[in-house]
């Protein structure tokens, strides 16, 4: 199953429920927001926080956020990470490397 973010479509699991697909589609938004207009750093946390209950493995996460950025060329982990070590309100991720696919 894909929702169409950009100009691609995310990485997501057909047996999720809709609250589930709208949780991880949520996060995958606020991952985006991050690289291309900045976003409030406890949005990613709140997010993320909806997300592991979705994807609660390590394995799966991993997977998806593999998934994820070859589709996007956006990184989950960097996000996620940026928004737990900064202590600033507004997170803006630079350098993105665009690896889609057209």
């Amino acid at each position: 199953m894909a929702i169409n973010g950009g100009n691609y479509s995310y990485p997501l699991d057909p047996t999720w429920t809709a609250e589930e697909l709208i949780a991880v589609t949520n996060f995958y938004r606020v991952v985006e927001d991050a690289y291309e207009t900045g976003v409030r750093r406890q949005r990613v946390l709140d997010c993320y926080q909806a997300f592991k209950k979705v994807v609660p493995t390590k394995a799966q996460e991993k997977q998806l956020g593999r998934d994820f950025y070859r589709v996007s060329g956006y990184q989950c982990y960097d996000v996620v990470k940026a928004a737990k070590e900064t202590t600033k309100g507004q997170l803006k991720i630079g350098g993105v490397k665009d690896v889609r696919k057209n």
